[in-house]
């Protein structure tokens, strides 16, 4: 995993300073400090999805060649098979699967994501940025926490909000849950 860690981070690197961007400039595009994105590029911390779709946007590029190091292929559709998608380890408290990583010009960011549950008093990791984002539960129970409110959704229930508030999601009831998210 650390290898392919180094690799997304290479990738960034090489394509922020083609397009002529410094470290400092892409993190204030992406409201984080300097010293937290220069740990991303360095590989010494993950990227969040979140901040790597939003660097893509900066970059000009799709997600999917900052993931891959390959073009997306498809303009017309694509298909991605159940489980098939490919697996983005974005953050430790969730596992990604990209739904639409070989379509070309994608105006939003599908995935699957996994939440394995933890003890009911940890708080979950939180995060924000920019745009929206649409989650709909596919399995379990998922607890929601956006700006000081705590929503409990229940499978086939999804949630629509402003990302730009820092949100995090929490499985509870003692069993993973899966939804869909869709990033704006």
């Amino acid at each position: 995993m650390q290898e392919k860690i180094k690799e997304i981070a290479s990738r960034v690197r090489e394509l922020r300073e083609i397009c002529g961007i410094s470290a400092d400039e892409m993190a204030a595009r992406l409201g984080i400090s300097a010293a937290i994105y220069r740990k991303y590029e360095n590989a010494e911390e993950d990227f969040p999805a979140s901040i790597l779709f939003e660097i893509a946007q900066h970059l000009n590029v799709d997600m999917t060649v900052l993931l891959t190091g390959e073009d997306p292929k498809m303009h017309v559709f694509t298909v991605t098979r159940k489980d098939k998608g490919v697996s983005i380890q974005r953050r430790k408290d969730y596992k990604y699967q990209s739904l639409a990583s070989n379509f070309v010009h994608k105006k939003a960011e599908p995935l699957v994501v996994k939440v394995d549950p933890k003890p009911e008093d940890t708080r979950p990791s939180m995060n924000s940025h920019p745009g929206q984002e649409f989650d709909f539960v596919l399995e379990g129970t998922l607890k929601v926490i956006i700006h000081n409110n705590e929503i409990i959704l229940e499978e086939g229930d999804s949630i629509f909000f402003d990302s730009d508030y820092a949100h995090g999601m929490q499985a509870v009831g003692g069993k993973p849950a899966k939804f869909l998210a869709v990033i704006l």
